[in-house]
């Protein structure tokens, strides 16, 4: 059986097309995207322009209950660790009723937003005490089912955090509840497979940082997962504060990037989470190890972490995506929007991430975003391609940021000049439409539960 759309604007890999009949199949796959078409009488037609759904590349479900609480100073100099340790006080708290609600919430949010995937950098395993729960994969499943509720694509990365910095420190206090040995994140993630499995998530694996792990369980780990699963993303955080540069340098006399490129075999699996402190040689061989470079320009904002080369990356045709991390924001729009500005007060130039094959701005952050983030979900979300699933997004032609404008001028708008007022109309994920009119079905109960266990957690 076939289900069809027809769209005025679609953006296919290609580029625009004019007069697009979409088709997919009843397990969510693309099947024929055929331009140039007459409306089919009896075929539902789009509001306005037909996009690729975004995949989300880094996540903190939990974070989002923080959002907005820690915009206060407590130090003479607050950074990036200071509010470390106000997370790790509310992270505390947590539980997975909670931990679900707020999953919910957010992913109704990023779903309204048009994400249409994301990937669970997960780290908060245990319960306050920093004891395994009966089911050591209990807070996963929370996330899961969370996932599979709201209808949003998953790829769960479950963290191995052992460690409080370089050379192997013993844990805080505050980590208690992060903490795995080896072996048992190998349990653990053949015990969340069947679970993955049974409703198309994907299941990777994310070293935290090479604070977190040593060398030895860097390598112990990665033997572990390939035998469970050779194709499987990795993620790990890196290079984000330049603090951790220094700690690097001082513990193994090389730079974060570097060493891991070094010690550990880097291709187009991994995601590299922030990057943001490279160097010139970091840039060229980070780009051509294949690996996604994973920004989170509103996260790397609000904590000062730094810019991002992107341009330099972008010479060495570096793969890239975006995501929401902290969730201080949880729109696609407004992250590729602030890695423009950030290039433009940076260089002092104008429209600075486009490239030799698209003058245009919006159109090329967008589909790099698209590409990029699919790579790093290791899912095919890759656009509107026939084998890709279908996840797009219909833009609202009659929104006033949009009315009258071609697609081309639609897209920048809704990039650039939306006035964080979403002029998203529909969202798909899986050929299930979820987003009708701006809203998803379960937005008054998602939010309801999101606010309670934020309400919950102030409280305790």
């Amino acid at each position: 059986m076939h289900h069809q759309l027809f769209a005025e604007h679609a953006l296919l890999p290609e580029g625009w097309a004019r007069d697009v009949l979409l088709q997919w199949n009843a397990l969510g796959q693309w099947q024929a995207m055929e331009a140039g078409q007459a409306a089919p009488p009896q075929v539902p037609r789009a509001a306005g322009p037909v996009l690729p759904g975004m995949p989300n590349l880094h996540s903190h479900a939990f974070q989002r209950a923080l959002a907005g609480l820690t915009e206060y100073r407590s130090h003479a100099q607050d950074s990036f660790w200071s509010w470390r340790t106000l997370m790790y006080r509310f992270a505390a708290q947590l539980g997975p009723a909670q931990l679900e609600a707020i999953a919910t919430g957010l992913y109704v949010d990023m779903l309204e937003a048009g994400f249409t995937s994301v990937c669970e950098f997960h780290y908060l395993h245990h319960d306050a005490q920093g004891q395994a729960y009966a089911d050591p994969a209990e807070m996963s499943l929370s996330l899961l089912r969370a996932a599979q509720r709201t209808g949003i694509g998953m790829t769960l990365l479950p963290v191995l955090y052992q460690n409080s910095g370089f050379g192997g420190g013993d844990p805080t206090a505050g980590q208690s509840r992060f903490i795995h040995s080896t072996e048992a994140m190998l349990r653990l993630l053949e015990r969340l497979r069947p679970a993955c499995d049974a409703q198309s998530a994907r299941l990777g694996l994310a070293p935290h940082s090479l604070r977190a792990v040593t060398p030895e369980s860097l390598s112990e780990v990665l033997t572990g997962l390939k035998a469970l699963d050779a194709s499987a993303p990795i993620h790990i955080h890196i290079a984000e504060q330049t603090a951790e540069v220094d700690a690097c340098l001082a513990w193994s006399g090389q730079r974060p990037v570097a060493w891991l490129l070094d010690h550990a075999p880097v291709d187009a699996r991994w995601c590299l989470v922030h990057a943001t402190h490279m160097d010139a040689h970091e840039y060229q061989r980070a780009a051509a190890s294949g690996a996604v470079a994973g920004l989170c320009p509103t996260t790397e904002a609000n904590l000062g972490d730094g810019i991002f080369e992107f341009k330099t990356w972008q010479n060495h045709q570096g793969a890239w995506g975006i995501g929401s991390d902290s969730h201080i924001a949880v729109n696609p729009a407004e992250d590729l929007m602030l890695l423009e500005y950030s290039q433009r007060l940076s260089l002092r130039q104008r429209n600075v991430a486009t490239n030799a094959h698209q003058p245009d701005v919006a159109q090329a952050l967008w589909q790099g975003a698209v590409a990029g983030g699919a790579q790093a979900a290791a899912r095919p979300v890759a656009g509107l391609a026939v084998g890709q699933q279908a996840d797009f997004i219909v833009l609202d032609a009659q929104h006033p940021a949009l009315a009258g404008l071609s697609p081309d001028q639609m897209l920048a708008s809704h990039v650039f000049a939306s006035s964080r007022q979403s002029a998203v109309a529909q969202v798909w994920a899986g050929g299930q439409r979820l987003v009708q009119q701006g809203r998803h079905a379960l937005h008054d109960e998602a939010m309801a539960g999101l606010v309670q266990a934020r309400r919950d957690l102030l409280q305790a």
